[in-house]
């Protein structure tokens, strides 16, 4: 077997151990009864080469409609920020050189600039993702010392991130205050002691409260004459997303310090963001915590691209997707998927998408999907994901969805010709 000229291009000792692998496995089914006849063994053992030389992490064509798909790797960058990746990765950089004086540079300093620009603050900061910015917020601040927060806002979101978990990491004190749907600024202000370090505010992330509920205004606890801190999460720059504040008007509102995420709906790399008064942001620098958490070179020429791009007014791809209109999209995806005669019942349906990632819960995207019908729906949607490109679709009305609402362009090719091989086992015979 191991002369088998199909495995001759792989490293001998790999071809070995993935042969024995394959054997062992063949063994057990046969001990079991589960095997009638031998297969092809090297061309099993091909087979798991192939799967072994693969890449887990790689590109994945979006069509199920949820724009910060999590699972997905949340928001896609902006070309220009891809580039930068690809213009840093290839070399050297000057990640803490300042190239005009020839000395040592700070590493945020494309970062820091056009953010504080951008919302209006005196300085701000970069770490690996909104949670660690959470708790370095919480650990520089508040360590030994109160933070009061609203019992609405004591959130749980994916990986079992708890709000009152990261309080107790930081070695804050949380002080609970009002009920889960209504807290006033006198319930905050009740509350307020020598030892109160902070007033928190906590992004309802991805779950409202609806019906009998009352939230103070940043104002209003602002005038408590405590730092105020809010968390919040998504990171709207700019005004106009329902249901999400903008940073800057928080800002201007009176909180002290805010956090926010980078790969949500600011469309940059994974990343969690402090901006606010210098004395606050320059105490969670200066914090040991910082160090463990700070960016490497990617992510941090990813955020600086994505932050010039908002400087020029431009759209990130996540902000096209959220406000597109999907019905032309549709019709025209649904020719090409006709136009490939593939066996399948193809209709343009009125369905909605997602902004996912814990922003704008709960608020349904109004659109068009391409729905395909026929037989095997879950093994056509099998043979997509595990495909070249892999194609991430809905099943749902007894139909495969295909949401152009998540397409980049270019993506509607390739999704087609995903579709052609998916079912090219099966055309004609299934239908």
């Amino acid at each position: 077997m191991l002369a088998d000229p199909r495995l001759a291009a792989h490293p001998r000792g790999l071809v070995l151990r993935t042969a024995r692998s394959v054997l062992e496995g063949l063994r057990r089914a046969i001990a079991d009864g589960q095997l009638d006849a031998v297969p092809d063994v090297p061309g099993e053992v091909l087979t798991r080469l192939r799967v072994l030389a693969s890449p887990d992490l790689r590109h994945v064509v979006n069509a199920t409609g949820v724009v910060i798909h999590t699972n997905l790797g949340r928001s896609p960058l902006h070309p220009e920020a891809a580039r930068a990746v690809r213009e840093v990765a290839r070399g050297y950089s000057n990640l803490e050189l300042d190239l005009h004086t020839g000395k040592r540079g700070g590493r945020l300093a494309g970062v820091r600039e056009p953010l504080c620009r951008l919302v209006g603050c005196e300085d701000a900061l970069a770490v690996n993702n909104n949670a660690a910015a959470v708790l370095l917020v919480l650990s520089a601040l508040c360590d030994g010392r109160e933070a009061v927060v609203s019992r609405g806002e004591l959130v749980e979101i994916g990986g079992s991130f708890r709000m009152p978990d990261v309080m107790a990491a930081s070695g804050c004190h949380m002080v609970e205050v009002g009920s889960t749907n209504r807290t006033r600024a006198s319930d905050y202000e009740a509350a307020i002691t020598p030892d109160t370090g902070l007033l928190v505010r906590c992004h309802p992330s991805n779950y409202r409260v609806v019906g009998f509920t009352t939230r103070p205004g940043t104002a209003e606890l602002a005038a408590l004459g405590v730092p105020l801190y809010e968390d919040l999460g998504s990171g709207a720059l700019a005004e106009g997303v329902p249901g999400e504040p903008s940073i800057a008007s928080v800002l201007a509102d009176g909180a002290d310090i805010v956090s926010f995420s980078g790969d949500k709906l600011l469309g940059g790399p994974q990343a969690g963001l402090i901006a606010g008064r210098a004395d606050l942001v320059q105490r969670c620098r200066r914090h040991p915590l910082y160090r463990a958490l700070r960016l490497d070179k990617l992510v941090l020429a990813a955020l600086e691209a994505t932050l010039r791009v908002h400087e020029r007014g431009e759209l990130v791809p996540v902000l096209e997707m959220l406000n597109a209109a999907t019905e032309t999209a549709a019709q025209s995806l649904a020719s090409l998927v006709r136009e490939a005669d593939l066996g399948l019942a193809v209709t343009v349906e009125a369905d909605v998408g997602y902004s996912g990632g814990g922003a704008l819960p709960g608020q349904p995207l109004a659109g068009h999907v391409v729905a395909l019908r026929g037989r095997d729906l879950d093994a056509l949607s099998h043979r997509l994901r595990t495909g070249t490109p892999a194609v991430v679709a809905r099943i749902a009305r007894d139909a495969l969805l295909l949401d152009p609402r998540t397409l980049l362009p270019g993506d509607e090719l390739l999704l087609v010709g995903a579709l052609r091989v998916a079912r090219a086992p099966s055309t004609g015979q299934e239908d």
